[in-house]
């Protein structure tokens, strides 16, 4: 068994700051996240990887798959850098802390570290818990007492703690003191409704670290939009354990986003909370938990988003081509990002010049070269088109320009796509396509799953015989946007697909007047950008 009470993580982060993750727990009551025991069990790991120190698994004894994932946690990871953290609540009013099972379920569960939640709100100790103030105070002290007689670190969770300290900051302050003294090695302060800014979470942590000496953490939801300003701000303030969660998942908006601070920590506050060289994988963390909690990384997203080091204006391109920091506030490879040049109407000459290296296509400064792309997308995108998110069909826009001709594998002389709506209900989509290969003339025919499907289906079955290289091709993603106009049906329609060939993706674009000929762009182009990228020369 491993992870045991007198077991300690190999690689474990200096004791003097904590970053503690709450994703399995906290994280896990976001709306739409769903975990069962394997997929705790596999984030659990990604987050010891990155070297956390802390990892709460959830409330052993609340239901049967937060006790499953502690049982089979022992059995089936070492941890490396992380120690494994049960929660629960102080003991019962009018019980002993020695006679409550959810006290005798969090020692049951093995975790050499236990994390209690305990009520620091005068209104909420007497509406909710429906006792005393006193009373509260004692089931802090002899729940944190007990725990700590059975060998577990003991954390304190003040809930509604800034809300508390503000209506009645003398009792507030009395439960800290309370779990501190009871042997609590850390007193965390919550700011459960997110209500708080930042300068008001400095001033009430430095008078609490004032007046009790407690070792204080901090845990913030995002109500506001600051719970990672809120985190820093108690850092600032003395505090020295952050309770986060993977990409800021949480109830309601979410937690403070633990990879945003921990690159704060690292890179602004010169701060060293992970192991050497793991900061370096947050990106790669950040997306991997995302795909097990199954939702789509934030674009957007601080340090690890895909937009977060993409730049547009032309102005700024300008700027980078000199100097990347003139624009950007990290090296983006210091958390596992890559900067990325965008190509759209807003683009000068400096943005297809750094997008052209950025793909590999050197453009040697030919200002008159580079005149004719920059004019190319100007066009294009006033009928519609993007390349902000097509890379593959910008470089075959581009690669077109410098060669002069066009990356074709075959030459299309019609298709067509119907839909037949039947008397039963039933629908039939069929496609046919006929085009010339290597100097022969196919006709295909397939079916599919709706007409852009059968498309598809049939390019395959006329190219495959020649390209074997496209049975690796697979369709992950299809988008459609109507674009504005005043034609009502008869809009432009822009498509994008995203392709896989296995060992990448990318992304190709079409326009038209219909959603089945812009499909059709866009799919001549991800078969093209494919080929090209599985090393077959084009054809005249």
């Amino acid at each position: 068994m491993t992870d045991t009470l007198t077991d300690a993580p190999e690689a474990a982060p200096s004791d003097a700051f904590h970053v503690f993750d709450t994703t399995l727990r906290d994280g896990a009551q976001r709306e739409g996240i769903n975990l069962t025991v394997a997929d705790k069990l596999t984030i659990a790991r990604h987050l010891d990887d990155f070297g956390v120190g802390f990892i709460e698994g959830g409330w052993p004894g609340a239901n049967p798959r937060d006790t499953d994932f502690f049982r089979r946690a022992r059995e089936e990871i070492t941890f490396r850098h992380a120690r494994l953290v049960a929660f629960g609540a102080t003991r019962k009013p009018g019980v002993r802390a020695e006679d409550d099972p959810q006290v005798a379920a969090l020692l049951a569960s093995g975790a050499p570290v236990v994390t209690l939640v305990a009520k620091a709100h005068d209104r909420h100790v007497e509406l909710a818990l429906r006792t005393t103030l006193e009373e509260n105070l004692a089931m802090v002290r002899e729940t944190v007492a007990h725990l700590r007689a059975h060998g577990r670190r003991v954390f304190v969770d003040c809930e509604h703690f800034f809300d508390g300290h503000r209506a009645n900051p003398g009792y507030a302050t009395e439960v800290v003191r309370a779990a501190h003294e009871a042997g609590a090695d850390v007193v965390v302060l919550c700011d459960t409704n997110g209500g708080m800014l930042p300068a008001q979470v400095t001033e009430t942590v430095a008078a609490v670290l004032a007046a009790t000496g407690a070792r204080l953490g901090i845990h913030a939801q995002d109500d506001t939009g600051c719970a990672v300003a809120n985190t820093l701000a108690a850092v600032d303030a003395g505090a020295t354990h952050v309770q986060c969660t993977a990409n800021g998942y949480g109830e309601r908006v979410g937690n403070a986003n633990l990879f945003p601070v921990v690159a704060a920590l690292e890179l602004k506050y010169d701060r060293r909370v992970l192991p050497p060289g793991k900061l370096a994988e947050t990106t790669r963390v950040s997306h991997a938990i995302a795909e097990v909690v199954n939702l789509t990384p934030s674009t957007h997203q601080p340090y690890v988003g895909v937009s977060a080091f993409a730049h547009k204006a032309g102005l700024h391109a300008s700027a980078i081509k000199v100097d990347p920091d003139l624009y950007q506030h990290i090296d983006p490879e210091q958390v596992g990002n890559t900067m990325r040049m965008l190509v759209s109407d807003m683009a000068g000459r400096a943005s297809i010049e750094l997008k052209g290296k950025e793909l590999g296509i050197d453009l040697g400064g030919d200002r008159e070269l580079i005149g004719r792309v920059v004019e190319r997308v100007k066009e294009r995108e006033a009928q519609g088109y993007t390349y902000e998110a097509a890379d593959a069909s910008f470089e075959l826009l581009l690669r077109q320009e410098v060669t002069g001709r066009a990356l074709r594998y075959y030459r299309v002389e019609s298709w067509r796509a119907i839909a037949e709506d039947r008397p039963d209900g039933t629908h039939a989509n069929e496609a046919t396509v006929k085009l010339w290969a290597k100097g022969e003339r196919i006709v295909a025919t397939a079916e599919g799953n709706g007409p852009v499907n059968a498309l598809d289906r049939a390019l395959r079955v006329a190219l495959e015989p020649f390209y074997p290289q496209l049975a690796r091709l697979e369709l992950t993603d299809y988008k459609v946007r109507i674009l504005e106009g005043s034609l009502g049906t008869g809009s432009i329609t822009r498509v994008l697909v995203s392709t896989s060939d296995q060992d990448g993706e990318w992304s190709t674009v079409g326009v038209a007047e219909n959603v089945i000929a812009a499909s059709w762009q866009a799919l001549d182009d991800a078969y093209a950008y494919g080929l090209w990228r599985a090393g077959v020369e084009p054809r005249e």
